[in-house]
């Protein structure tokens, strides 16, 4: 019943170890069947190397496992928060890239500083605040989603155009309308995170990109009269 939607998360998850985006287990994609009501996900702990389309473990939205003999991944609970709130998503990501990392565990927003940055997003990719500890100490993974969603709401911004998070102290989360688009962000997001360290080494003092340069390459590809690439 499941064997398409866990070949579509096996293709995805294995795009992570191509792209440099994750070391031994560190990461997992998820994809999502919303006519079932169900998502496919890596399951815990194993190398990518190893894994078969049949290990890929089913969940529905509140994180049981529908189909599988394997641990689903220790983020699942995220995963699921995301899908059950957020119904307009297909896809989520999540890596330990380099880069990304070390602007969360900073506890700093990646700063919009150039035309690349804005061809994805128009803002500066937010950084949630490290959980408390009741939020560590209960229910983990399900917290890691509602930090999230505080984030984007406290800032004001959609999840709909800014696809991707960094969590103070642990990583990048990604979505996107499919689970290829959210790994796509998921690199987008480290190249991005890499250029604006770069650039703070080169002049720490580097404004951001000034508005209408931002607004014109983030409307040319997103915006109602969009005329990037070559359409439908």
């Amino acid at each position: 019943m499941y064997k398409t939607l866990q070949e579509e998360c096996y293709e995805a998850n294995m795009q992570l170890p191509k792209l440099g985006l994750v070391l031994f287990t560190f990461g997992n994609v998820s994809a999502v069947d919303r006519s079932r009501g169900v998502f496919a996900i890596k399951p815990s702990g194993v190398p990518y190397d190893a894994l078969r389309p049949e290990d890929i473990v089913i969940c529905d939205y509140d994180a049981r496992v529908v189909e599988g003999k394997m641990r689903p991944s220790s983020d699942t609970k995220t995963h699921a928060l995301l899908y059950k709130t957020w119904d307009d998503i297909g896809g989520i990501t999540h890596t330990h890239s380099t880069y990304a990392v070390a602007w969360a565990q900073a506890g700093m927003d990646i700063p919009i500083f150039g035309t690349t940055h804005a061809d994805h997003t128009h803002q500066d990719i937010p950084c949630a605040p490290a959980l408390t500890d009741p939020m560590i100490q209960g229910d983990y993974e399900h917290e890691t989603g509602n930090q999230i969603f505080d984030v984007f709401s406290q800032k004001g911004l959609s999840h709909q155009e800014v696809e991707m998070v960094l969590l103070q102290n642990h990583g990048p989360f990604t979505w996107g309308k499919t689970a290829d688009k959210s790994v796509y962000n998921a690199a987008v997001l480290e190249e991005v995170a890499r250029m604006a360290y770069l650039t703070l080494q080169i002049n720490p003092d580097t404004p951001r990109i000034k508005d209408t340069l931002r607004l014109k390459h983030y409307e040319r590809k997103h915006g109602k009269n969009a005329y990037y690439g070559q359409g439908c």
